[in-house]
Parts: C-alpha cells; structure tokens; sequence
C-alpha cells in the first residue's frame, strides 16, 4: 500500500505538472510567445499548484480499488474531487479569470473538463489494454 500511495503521488504530481506546462505552452504559441511572458512567482505557483491538483486526481482515483462502487460513480467522484481542487487552486492562483465575468469563467470550465476527460480517457485506455494483456498471459500460462 504504501508503494502504492507514493507511485500515485509521483504519476499525479507529473501530470498535473505536464498538463499545466502543456496548457502554458499552447496558451503561449496562440498568443504569440513573443506577446507572453510568466514570472518566477508564476512559474513556481503553476508547478506547486500543477502537483496539488495532480495528487487530487491520482488520490481520488483509489475509488477505482473499491470493486463494489459501480463505475459511474466511481468516475463521478474522482471529477468531483479532482475538479473540485482544480477549481480552488484556480481561483487562489488566479488561473481562473474571475474578474472578466462569465464567459471566460464558463470557457476555463469547458476547457478544463474536456483536458480532464481526455487524460481520464488516455488512461482507461492505457490500464484496459494492459489488463488485456495480463489476460492473455494468463490464457497462455494455463494452457
């Protein structure tokens, strides 16, 4: 368990530092890098907040070890949590646009949940194909 809880940890913490990178690049390549520029104070406030955000994820995700939690609520926690702690950090960090008014705000929630939902999906898949495999081997090895 406790090996458990620091790989999931580490994989959190690396990608909520890659999302929040990847955001910051491609934010940055369409304004025009030349237009953008991020302080030390912003740089160091999107990797702590980056890996906070990333343990919120991973640690929510231990719902998955429950097998008597249907699924759909299995996915629904893990958001709840994981969007819960995203939006927080959001509006202390400032990353959400709360002073522009609705609209921003209304965008910056789309777009975080469309990011959410491809990593949720990337790794479902990534963790379907490899108990896939594992099956397989299994098949194999009782032959």
């Amino acid at each position: 368990m406790k090996l458990n809880l620091i790989e999931r940890l580490s994989m959190g913490a690396f990608v909520g530092c890659f999302v929040v990178m990847l955001v910051m690049v491609l934010g940055s390549y369409i304004a025009g890098p030349r237009n953008v520029s991020f302080s030390g104070l912003e740089i160091i406030n999107a990797f702590f907040g980056s890996i906070v955000v990333g343990w919120a994820f991973s640690l929510s995700g231990l719902i998955y070890d429950k097998e008597e939690v249907p699924s759909p609520l299995q996915v629904i926690f893990q958001m709840v949590i994981g969007m819960g702690v995203l939006f927080a950090v959001a509006v202390y960090l400032k990353w959400m646009p709360i002073s522009l008014g609705i609209g921003p705000i209304i965008t910056w929630i789309v777009i975080a949940c469309i990011f959410a939902a491809l990593f949720w999906a990337g790794f479902f898949v990534y963790y379907s194909l490899q108990a896939r495999d594992i099956n397989k081997k299994l098949e194999l090895s009782n032959r």
